[in-house]
């Protein structure tokens, strides 16, 4: 019988994690994200049972060996259908299943899945022990602290404390409530208040549990504070916007020993591109995530203005990105400090 509560991986691959992202995180941004964090934990965009089970499972499950450690964000609520994808997770080779329990959009509550599920803990039990007992690698969630109206700890230490006994021991808490009522997806990653206080009381209720922190954090000092406290964090739209912390986050962490050489970087990348061009990928889906690479840097309006250039992005030239780099000039001793600090 396999052991459910036994997590067989070392706590410290989630101490850096960047988040599950709709429209954001497909496997070029997170083939990127791996350039730049070497030991991050990746998550997929959530998935739904229904585009696995009736869908092209390739285009949605196709990753790079690179990746790893990556997980596979699922949406869904029925076990069976999330037993059934979380197994073709596995059989691609993913790190980890993880369960979205904590998207507000509008789509995802007419499908009575993400923040909504919540309210039914003893369905979200359900669906992760059926996932446990399809699969030998980590069943996790990504949750939020309540919904709407319901914002005592008392709510979500009783979401967590149902999953916790089927064996579930690793949770991603967003550290905010979702209002499913009245605000819009990104309205949730703003309005409702930060309760870290929340997060941390259930680090402290459940001690043995992997408790990775979610929500407002921007840079290293934050990301700092919160180890301290917890397990790991997880960046979302700060990694989109400034892709040069996770470069800074994992020299915190000594995943990285070093500055980024960045004619190296631009090289994988020129590479990157050509070889997923040879497969059909357009060029604009491939630099859209390096958009935000040289934010705050002199030149970088100019990198973004080459590389959403419509003419240029015809052409399918992967070179682009090293001309883009390459427009943003030669850097003085003084800025190339300044530079090596920010990457």
């Amino acid at each position: 019988m396999k052991e459910k509560t036994h997590i067989n991986q070392s706590l410290r691959s989630w101490q850096l994690c960047v988040a599950p992202m709709i429209d954001v995180t497909d496997r070029h941004c997170r083939y990127f994200h791996r350039l730049l964090a070497p030991k991050a934990r990746l998550y997929t965009e959530m998935i739904t049972t229904g585009a696995l089970m009736h869908g092209d499972q390739a285009r949605h499950l196709d990753f790079d060996a690179a990746e790893h450690p990556v997980a596979l964000q699922l949406g869904g609520s029925d076990p069976a259908a999330l037993a059934a994808s979380a197994k073709l997770g596995e059989r691609w080779g993913y790190d980890e299943i993880n369960l979205n329990c904590g998207c507000p959009s509008d789509r995802v509550q007419k499908g009575a899945f993400g923040a909504c599920l919540m309210r039914e803990p003893k369905l979200v039990a359900d669906c992760v022990k059926a996932m446990q007992d399809a699969v030998d690698v980590p069943v996790t969630v990504k949750h939020r602290l309540g919904l709407d109206g319901t914002t005592t700890y008392a709510f979500v230490q009783d979401f967590v404390g149902s999953l916790y006994d089927v064996g579930c021991r690793v949770f991603v808490v967003h550290a905010r409530h979702a209002i499913l009522a009245g605000l819009s997806p990104k309205e949730n990653r703003e309005v409702p208040a930060l309760r870290y206080d929340q997060a941390a009381q259930l680090k402290r209720d459940f001690p043995d549990a992997v408790v990775v922190l979610n929500g407002g954090l921007t840079a290293v000092n934050d990301c700092a504070q919160a180890w301290d406290t917890f397990d790991g964090v997880m960046l979302g739209r700060a990694a989109w916007h400034d892709p040069t912390v996770l470069v800074r986050l994992s020299k915190h962490l000594q995943h990285r020993l070093g500055d980024i050489d960045e004619a190296q970087l631009i090289d994988a990348l020129v590479q990157y591109a050509d070889s997923q061009m040879n497969q059909g990928v357009p060029l604009r889906v491939l630099v859209r995530p390096l958009l935000g690479l040289w934010q705050g840097r002199a030149g970088a309006r100019r990198w973004r203005r080459a590389l959403s250039d419509a003419a240029s992005l015809h052409l399918s030239d992967a070179t682009l990105i090293r001309r883009a780099w390459q427009s943003l000039g030669p850097t003085s001793p003084e800025q190339n400090a300044v530079v090596n600090k920010t990457i």
